[in-house]
């Protein structure tokens, strides 16, 4: 906390720290995919998001910011959370300066929308910044399991956040910018009303496959089995973010690409990738299954810890630079992308045979809703609290040899 408030009286009026304490006694609004549709194509009003967005943009950057300065001491004097800290503070100022403008002043609702787009853009690297981050803690200071388990919980949360706030900023950023993308004239915002999933597969398909290509000079082909049993013989269509949907697919044809490479190295013929759509009354499923040798069960959760990742550590270049690379961030940054709009994304793997990954995204607009972390009581004891032993025996590495104790 004190490291906090030093930035925010570096950075900012001294009154920051009390609007930080202030906005972040509020809970973020979550909206629906529907809601998100709805103002998007029938009552655009530049007017209207910026009366909602100086107010719920405040609240969702304080209510993390609070969250940041519960981590430990050592990582947030880490040059790149320090840096992640400045750019939050930052933003958080430019929003509050358009706290009294009136929404009847155009020149000020243009200039909120600029505002957005900078702040868009200034927050473009806070994922690899923050990854950074926990690597310089790291090798400094190695990791124990209490300060792994406080870590992994704070940057679910903190991703999550940053997902959010990047969805309110794109919404109103592509609807008011005045700039409309030739490619998608259809979208609302960065939502697709009528996202193609079997075309955002093959995409992701296509250019796994050319960096499959690049590295291994072949690749594993694609089988595509697509069933819509809500409304039979129709595309697989739902309401949703393409480039959400494009980020997970994409890791996860890269996992299994590299899997199914590497495993079948030997023999040289490489097992076909399955992957298998179903859209039901509730929910769109993704099942992609590969033949990659699989991992052990207990190495699965290891999967989306942060902590855990042995990549080399990677240089922070720019935001154009392949994302997360060197990271190993893909399949829980991947995870959070499916459960912001409370769908998931889960591994059920079978060691020495290969994995199968499973994406599920809701079907009805109306039942998409964000799901959005809130600084609270709660929240606060989760870091605060004394980890105890746990409850349940652990199996030691070595049984004690039983002939040694003698009978009653």
């Amino acid at each position: 906390m004190r490291l906090l408030r030093a930035l925010l009286r570096g950075a900012a009026p001294g009154n920051i720290p009390q609007q930080v304490d202030f906005y972040s006694r509020f809970s973020p609004s979550p909206l629906s995919m529907k809601q998100f549709l709805d103002f998007g194509s029938e009552n655009a009003c530049e007017k209207t998001s910026f009366m909602f967005l100086r107010q719920e943009l405040p609240v969702r950057l304080a209510n993390i910011m609070k969250e940041i300065s519960l981590l430990p001491d050592n990582l947030l004097r880490t040059p790149s959370v320090q840096l992640v800290q400045s750019w939050y503070v930052q933003s958080l100022q430019e929003i509050l300066d358009f706290k009294d403008k009136s929404s009847e002043d155009s020149g000020a609702v243009q200039s909120f929308t600029d505002t957005v787009i900078k702040i868009r853009n200034r927050h473009n690297d806070v994922i690899p910044t923050m990854a950074q981050g926990v690597i310089e803690y790291k090798e400094s200071f190695g990791i124990d399991p209490v300060t792994s388990q406080n870590v992994q919980y704070f940057l679910d949360r903190f991703y999550m956040s940053r997902i959010s706030i990047r969805m309110l900023l794109n919404q109103h950023s592509l609807l008011f910018g005045g700039k409309i993308n030739p490619a998608h004239p259809k979208h609302i915002g960065s939502i697709d009303p009528n996202c193609n999933v079997v075309e955002v597969i093959k995409d992701g398909y296509e250019n796994a496959k050319s960096l499959c290509d690049l590295y291994y000079m072949s690749s594993p082909e694609l089988i595509l089995e697509e069933l819509n049993s809500k409304s039979p013989g129709q595309p697989m269509q739902v309401v949703y973010v393409p480039s959400h949907l494009y980020h997970m697919i994409f890791e996860l044809f890269k996992n299994a690409m590299r899997a199914t490479m590497e495993h079948h190295a030997d023999r040289g013929i490489y097992p076909a990738i399955h992957v298998h759509i179903t859209l039901g009354n509730e929910d769109l499923t993704v099942k992609m299954s590969d033949r990659g040798g699989g991992v052990p069960m207990r190495k699965i959760d290891r999967l989306f810890n942060y902590m855990y990742s042995t990549a080399p550590r990677p240089r922070v270049e720019t935001s154009r630079a392949t994302p997360l690379a060197g990271f190993g961030y893909g399949l829980p940054i991947s995870r959070l992308y499916a459960q912001y709009f409370q769908g998931d994304l889960k591994l059920y793997s079978l060691e020495g045979y290969g994995t199968d990954a499973v994406i599920y995204i809701k079907a009805l607009s109306t039942e998409s809703i964000e799901r959005l972390p809130v600084y609270n009581k709660a929240a606060w004891k989760h870091y605060k609290a004394n980890h105890e032993a746990d409850d349940w025996c652990v199996p030691s590495s070595e049984p004690k040899d039983m002939t040694t104790f003698r009978s009653m």
